[in-house]
């Protein structure tokens, strides 16, 4: 995401998961040491970090000059671990089957499959501790955190990403599903949608937005969503599997994806409209958006 002028650089964020991902001190049990080992491994190997930009700029947009960032840091840094735990867990041959993330093993491809389900199951609850202030630094006030916490359990579960992921390999193993449109787009903003969401409207949260400013970035994080998803399934079709890093396809899964519902040229169609949607969501706001309106355009426009 180096094309985007970021108001808060990524450094911020890479700095402080590598204080919360620290190495393991003398005396712990070497099976501990090798959760530890694959916990680091599934955060820290690069990735976009979108999601926590994402929240800084949602925080920032309506805080400006008065946003506290250390107060809001370990919630940005939650939302990578929980998103880690996902690929780490989608990874797995239950369900994607991918031996490679990011251009190099996955997790359960290093470490064994039962290690790869432990590191994710504990970056998930390592993701809320943090939220719930288990940092030494300074805390959003009680409620605000709170409110935070319910927004992003509720995008992280059933009803979205955890849920959409279900939806997705369901269909996978029903392939005389005949599935509409408007299924899919739904089954985008749960699996993959929610995270970029609440991201948005967590930091807007965080940032002690008003209740248009929350609902007006939440609408943004929805289009950008779909946006970043529908572009994802043409790269799936399109990209250069050397630049994306992905060594397992959804079409080669037998995923369904957008371009085998609308077509190519029409999923490009939606990925832009979607862009351009998130952009006009953020109308109300002046030029302290201006990072979000660039990251729309980029989504669409990415190699990987």
């Amino acid at each position: 995401m180096t094309e985007v002028a970021w108001r808060y650089p990524p450094t911020l964020v890479e700095s402080t998961l590598q204080k919360i991902l620290v190495e393991p001190g003398k005396g712990i049990e070497s099976g501990h040491c090798t959760l530890y080992e694959a916990m680091r491994y599934a955060v820290l190997g690069g990735g976009k970090r979108l999601r926590s930009q994402l929240l800084l700029e949602a925080a920032g947009v309506v805080s400006g000059a008065e946003l506290e960032v250390e107060k809001i840091l370990p919630a940005a840094c939650a939302l990578e671990l929980i998103h880690a735990y996902s690929l780490v867990h989608d990874d797995l041959p239950a369900m994607d089957d991918a031996a490679t993330r990011r251009g190099r093993p996955s997790c359960h491809a290093k470490f064994g499959e039962a290690t790869a389900i432990l590191a994710g199951d504990a970056l998930q609850t390592l993701a809320f501790e943090i939220l719930a202030g288990g940092g030494d630094g300074p805390q959003p006030e009680a409620k605000v955190s709170l409110r935070a916490i319910r927004l992003i359990a509720a995008a992280a579960g059933v009803a979205g990403m955890a849920g959409g992921q279900a939806v997705d390999i369901a269909w996978s193993n029903e392939r005389t599903l005949n599935i509409e449109s408007a299924q899919l787009l739904r089954m985008h903003s749960m699996k993959t949608g929610a995270l970029i969401r609440v991201a948005c409207e967590a930091g807007a949260v965080l940032g002690a937005g008003d209740h248009e400013q929350v609902a007006a970035l939440r609408h943004y994080g929805e289009h950008l969503g779909s946006a970043f998803q529908i572009h994802d399934d043409v790269l799936d079709v399109e990209g250069d599997p050397d630049v994306t890093g992905k060594g397992s396809t959804d079409v080669a899964n037998d995923k369904t994806t957008a371009p085998a519902v609308f077509g190519l040229a029409e999923s490009k169609r939606l990925a832009e409209a979607a862009s351009g949607a998130a952009v006009a969501a953020l109308t109300k706001f002046g030029g302290e958006a201006e990072a979000l309106r660039q990251l729309a355009r980029f989504v669409v426009q990415r190699a990987r």
